[in-house]
């Protein structure tokens, strides 16, 4: 290959790659404003693009689907920090609620968009496994020296999982309309009473 023929093909590539996260912004930008389904005419209209160059970029909505599921576990690794795992455990519970609240409050959209689409799409099966498995991981760690005085520490894992999960959060947010701040308080408590603090 010449170099006039890589830097065409380099080119090329660089265009595309702006093509598909034009499209996949666009997509997010529609379920964060509470379109939950937008159809392929709306996410190519929103992104300034044809149909015909959506699905020349991702074939099918579950390709599409699977670029915008990355796209928010990114937005979820820029929120999660480092929560000392040897800091005194009510700090170590403020500061994952502070932290949990705002990845909730962030994965919101595409939470509710999933519950509607879950069933026909792998991609959003996987997104909610990957963040369940995240969560998990993070209780893990940060409570860890809870969980090794424990005589059934997955069974604590779970309950704490039940605390701080997306299904919780929504019944809180979404059907009783709670403000975050309270939502984030109630999470607090629920972790204070399955850690036996005060």
């Amino acid at each position: 290959m010449t170099s006039m023929q890589y830097r065409q093909t380099d080119g090329r590539m660089q265009r595309s790659e702006r093509t598909r996260a034009q499209i996949v912004e666009a997509h997010v930008e529609l379920l964060r404003e509470g379109v939950l389904r937008p159809t392929a005419a709306v996410i190519a209209e929103r992104a300034g693009v044809s149909r015909r160059t959506l699905w020349s970029n991702f074939h099918d909505m579950e390709g599409l689907l699977t670029s915008t599921v990355d796209h928010w576990f990114r937005l979820d690794d820029e929120l999660r920090g480092e929560i000392d795992p040897e800091a005194p455990l009510d700090e170590r519970i403020a500061a994952f609620c502070a932290e949990r609240e705002r990845r909730l409050v962030n994965i919101a959209p595409a939470a509710r968009a999933a519950v509607l689409s879950e069933p026909d799409f792998d991609a959003l099966r996987r997104s909610r496994e990957g963040h369940i498995h995240r969560v998990r991981t993070d209780l893990e760690r940060v409570f860890a020296r809870e969980l090794a005085g424990e005589d059934e520490p997955g069974l604590l894992v779970d309950a704490m999982t039940v605390a701080v999960s997306w299904n919780a959060w929504s019944l809180m947010f979404d059907d009783h309309g709670y403000p975050a701040a309270h939502c984030r308080r109630l999470m607090e408590r629920a972790l204070r009473a399955l850690l036996h603090v005060g």
